[in-house]
C-alpha cells in the first residue's frame, strides 16, 4: 500500500508537521490530521522505488549462469517425475531422486 506525505496547515501560516499515512490509491485525500483534527494538506514527494530488491532485480541475481558464477549449485523440479535435476554448478549429483528427500 502506497505511503503519503501530509502536512499539517496551522492557522498562523507557519510551517506543520509532517506525516505520513499509509493510504490505498483510491482512497481519498486527507482533509484533517487524524489525531488533532487540524485541516492539513498533501505534500507531492518522490516515489520511492524499491528498485535494488525488486522482483526483476532477484530474478535477474537468480538466472543460472549468475548463480554459478558465485558458485553455487542450482537444481530445478522436473514436474512430471518430480525429481531435481542440476543446471548449475559442479558439486553434487546430476539428478536428485524425489523419494531420497
Amino acid at each position: 500500500m502506497p505511503t503519503y506525505v501530509y502536512q499539517v496547515v496551522p492557522p498562523d501560516g507557519t510551517e506543520g508537521e509532517i506525516f505520513e499515512v499509509e493510504q490505498g490509491m483510491r482512497d481519498v485525500a486527507l482533509g484533517f490530521h487524524p489525531l488533532t483534527g487540524l485541516p492539513v494538506r498533501k505534500l507531492i514527494t518522490l516515489p520511492n522505488l524499491g528498485l535494488r530488491h525488486s522482483e526483476g532485480a532477484t530474478r535477474s541475481r537468480l538466472e543460472t549462469k549468475n548463480v554459478e558464477k558465485a558458485g553455487f549449485t542450482k537444481y530445478v523440479r522436473d514436474k512430471s517425475t518430480g525429481d531435481y535435476h542440476k543446471v548449475a554448478g559442479r558439486e553434487g549429483p546430476q539428478v536428485i531422486n524425489r523419494k531420497t528427500l
